[in-house]
């Protein structure tokens, strides 16, 4: 079975996307997808990096994390994202790397791609779901299929219950809890799980009509 292609996206600036980006990574690939995990480029100066040292202890640590390009998400059948909240906003890394997708957009490159996302924030009503909205809004735009998770796994409930994507609280170095963990899991199951509908659907059709 030719197998689905995920492109994991993430912002992270002191682990905790990392952390859910990586496991959701990891479960693509004990699912059998092609799993591309990457990191957008970082906008903040070097001034403030410095003056967090979690930040600076993160960013060392996942210097090997290759960067996110266009062709990571035109290439994608799925797409998983994973970004802290900025006052109930998406962070200026990821909003920025998105801004250059009106290339792809306009040549229907993005369209009926399954995406779905992931939030942290400080504490745990600092602007997660506000954030994932946010984001869905932009991939209403690229006519992309969103893929929430809702209540469709026990995991999400256990988890915090958000219907829009996982949710968590940040915490010092990102280590994740066993549920939050479970819930990144089902989530991408989910998400290939929809992805395979989509990709083999479109291709089940297009044979219809040769």
């Amino acid at each position: 079975m030719n197998p689905l292609t995920l492109t994991v996206l993430y912002y992270s600036a002191t682990g905790t996307n990392h952390a859910m980006a990586a496991e959701a990574a990891q479960e693509g690939e004990r699912l059998g997808a092609r799993v591309r995990l990457r990191q957008v480029p970082e906008l903040a100066p070097e001034s403030a990096i410095a003056g967090n040292p979690a930040w600076q202890a993160h960013r060392a640590a996942t210097r090997d994390v290759a960067v996110a390009t266009l062709d990571d998400l035109r290439d994608a059948d799925c797409l998983m994202v994973s970004m802290p909240t900025r006052f109930g906003g998406i962070p200026a890394q990821m909003k920025q790397f998105l801004d250059q997708t009106g290339p792809l957009w306009a040549t229907g490159r993005l369209v009926n791609k399954a995406v779905s996302a992931m939030s942290s924030a400080q504490n745990p009503h600092g602007g997660q779901e506000a954030t994932l909205l946010a984001f869905y809004t932009i991939m209403f735009h690229w006519g992309a299929i969103v893929v929430p998770p809702g209540y469709s796994d026990p995991a999400f409930i256990a988890a915090g219950g958000n219907p829009y994507g996982v949710s968590t609280v940040a915490v010092q170095g990102g280590a994740l809890k066993p549920e939050t963990a479970t819930a990144v899991q089902a989530q991408t199951r989910r998400l290939l799980e929809v992805g395979r509908w989509l990709r083999d659907g479109a291709a089940a059709a297009a044979a219809a009509t040769d």
